[in-house]
This record gives C-alpha cells, structure tokens and sequence, in this order.
C-alpha cells in the first residue's frame, strides 16, 4: 500500500472511531432511526443535485446505501440506544473484519495470504481481550444488534468491491439517497411520536452531531474507505479498521467519560501488532495498474494520480 493511501486509511479510521461520540450525543435526543435517517439525508442532499450519479448499476448503489444505512448504521445506533458503551461498539463491530475478508474469499475468490491471517487472527485475539474484559455488563440484545451491524458493513464492503472503479463520493451520496426514505419510513413507523419531535425541536447539540456524521464521518470517511477497497484486496485494507475502536475507545473516554482498562491497553497492543503483521503481507498482493477492481492480484501497487 502507498504512503498516501496509508495515511488516507489512517485518518478514516480516527474520524469513524471519533464518530462513536457523536453517535452518543445525538441519540441522547434523536431516536435512532430518525438519527441515522438525518444522518444519510444530509449526506445526500443538497449534494444529489450537483453530483452525478456514479456510473454503477443503480441495484448496487441502492444494496450499498442500504447496507451501510439500515444495516450497519440502524443496528447500531439501535444498540447504543438500548445500553451499549460506545466505546464496546466501537470495539465489537470490528468483526467486520474477518466478516469481510471471509466474504471476499466466498464471493470475489480473494485469498488471504499467510501473513494476513496470521496478523488478522493476532489482531482478533486483541479485540477478544478488550471485549471479555468489558462484555460483562453490556446486555446480551444489543451486542447481537452490534454484530448484526458488523455484518451489514462487511457486506457493504462486498458490494463497494463488485461496483468497483466509480467516483466514490458519488456512490456515497447516491447510496444515502437510496437508503434515506426506507430509513425515514421505519423510523415514523417503529418511533413515531418520538421521531416527529426529534424533527420539530432540534437543537445545537444534536445539529453539531448530525452534520459531523453526514460529512466528515459519512462523505469523507466511508469514501475514502471504500475507494481503498477498490485498490487493494480486502485483506491488505480491512486490517486498518481495527485501529477504529483505539481512537473510539479513547475519545469515548475523554469526552463520555467510559472507562479506560488495562485490558484495553493490552487488547489495544495486540491489534496494532496485528495489523503490522497483515500490512506486510499484504504488500506483494495489490493489483497491479490496469487491473479491474474485483478478484484477487499480485504485484505492485497501482499508480497514485
């Protein structure tokens, strides 16, 4: 992987682990439905009316837009609401990981190497250490919901893969599109009453909460993740995302106040080594340039232009 779509990776996984606080602060006062339904219909307008639609079937744009929006982010703003740390979210929906890469092997035959597995699973047992030292108290329903949602990324993941080479912010905003009326539709329908004052009584706090969701978070973060997924095998990019609950678990502790272990600390330093493991493994699989998007590669990496 190169030096610029490394730190490209890097600051994606800061604003998505970041994310967890406004997450928390929004569904202070958003149900989570409406919230994530705000969420994907600011992502999407008024940017729908200048950017063209990407060049894509428009089935997978939709599968996309609503794997990521009812999928992963319904089940997991669910979850919050019901009692989920958000810092433990941050953590447990990292299962998207071998979710992605085991469905990439299933679907688009993209074997991970040696290394890969040996540094993911190296990088698994950091997660599994940070969760057994805090799953205690967390309830049983919404750490399902957690890994529900880990596996609707996984699958939005998949799905970025078959479309391939598009203009990834237009995916983004075309995916919120599709997803914001089914997700504005369940939220009237399950929330009611509770959805309708959330839109008619906003505040600053849950303003700020939904526009850094939409934006940095929503446009920036999941474009730039699902660009990498385009360049490079699953294997070599989805290690990455194990960096997300390092920066979710500390800021949800230095702005929610959530607890700070050593057994995070620990878990923590398992999946960075982790992650070194599967990144030089993956060195030799990126697909060369003038390579299509889908399927496993080898040889160098493609140009950056």
């Amino acid at each position: 992987m190169t030096l610029r779509d490394g730190l490209a990776a890097l600051l994606v996984v800061t604003l998505l682990g970041v994310n967890f606080v406004a997450i928390k602060v929004g569904l202070v006062t958003v149900p989570p439905l409406m919230l994530c339904a705000l969420r994907f219909g600011f992502a999407s307008l008024p940017a729908a009316l200048v950017i063209r639609p990407p060049r894509a079937p428009a089935a997978l744009v939709t599968a996309f837009g609503l794997a990521l929006g009812i999928g992963q982010f319904g089940l997991l703003f669910t979850a919050i609401r019901l009692g989920m740390p958000a810092g433990l979210s941050s953590l447990l929906i990292q299962m998207q990981v071998p979710f992605t890469v085991a469905l990439a092997w299933i679907v688009l035959k993209e074997r991970p190497r040696v290394l890969q597995v040996i540094g993911g699973a190296v990088a698994l047992l950091g997660v599994a250490a940070v969760a057994l030292g805090r799953a205690g108290g967390a309830p049983a329903g919404p750490v399902l919901l957690v890994v529900g949602a880990a596996l609707s990324w996984a699958s939005a993941n998949i799905v970025a893969k078959r479309i391939g080479r598009v203009d990834m912010l237009a995916l983004m905003v075309w995916g919120s599109l599709a997803t914001t009326p089914p997700l504005l539709a369940l939220s009237l329908i399950v929330e009611g009453s509770d959805a309708v004052r959330a839109l008619t009584h906003p505040d600053w706090v849950t303003s700020a909460s939904i526009a850094f969701q939409a934006y940095p978070t929503q446009l920036l973060a999941f474009g730039l993740w699902s660009r990498l997924l385009t360049r490079y095998p699953a294997a070599a990019v989805t290690p990455f995302a194990l960096l997300v609950p390092v920066a979710g678990i500390l800021s949800t502790h230095l702005v929610l106040g959530e607890p700070l272990s050593a057994d995070i600390l620990a878990g923590g330093s398992l999946i960075l080594f982790g992650i070194a493991l599967s990144l030089r493994g993956g060195r030799a699989a990126v697909r060369p340039a003038g390579r299509g998007p889908i399927g496993p590669a080898t040889g160098a990496p493609p140009k950056v232009t």
